[in-house]
């Protein structure tokens, strides 16, 4: 499994990059997964259903399961003073594929590449943040990285592959 990853300010268009990425690769017949890094207290699910009564009422973890797909919600409750899940820990719970993508994780050890606009105005952190090895960015700015447009997709999936060794 190949892991590479995507970084840069909320706002800078991280996902729709990924989400137009997603299905070029998957064209060529690869396998990808996603693993996101959100803050904390999100919820997948919605009050009153029944995972979420679950949960509320002290379960630990949840799973839910159907004909189409399945999700394990786990509960990081006060009561255990868990510490926060390790990303290489939480990776082998996945399922083989040959490209994993990794939106957020910053920190990381794997390369990744910096997503940046212009019109957010944001600093980049490409010099600060290790394993950054291109932009894709809405306007050129002043970095010694290979820069790729933000909206050019095709591009952008032919970095990743190139860089991974899956093309």
């Amino acid at each position: 499994m190949k892991v590479f990853g995507f970084c840069g300010y909320s706002g800078a268009g991280k996902t729709t990059l990924i989400e137009g990425l997603i299905p070029r690769f998957t064209a060529r017949g690869l396998k990808v997964s996603l693993i996101k890094h959100t803050h904390h207290g999100f919820d997948m699910d919605r009050p009153g259903k029944d995972s979420w009564r679950h949960r509320e009422a002290g379960a630990q973890e949840v799973m839910l399961l159907s004909d189409q797909r399945w999700v394990l919600m786990h509960e990081m409750r006060p009561a255990h003073v868990e510490p926060p899940p390790m990303l290489d820990d939480m990776i082998k719970h996945l399922s083989p594929c040959d490209l994993l993508i990794l939106e957020g994780f910053k920190t990381s050890p794997w390369d990744k590449i910096e997503v940046h606009r212009v019109a957010n105005g944001k600093p980049t952190i490409w010099a600060e943040v290790s394993g950054v090895v291109a932009i894709a960015r809405d306007e050129k700015i002043d970095c010694p990285l290979p820069q790729l447009d933000i909206n050019d997709h095709a591009a952008v999936a032919e970095f990743v592959l190139t860089h991974t060794g899956l093309k």
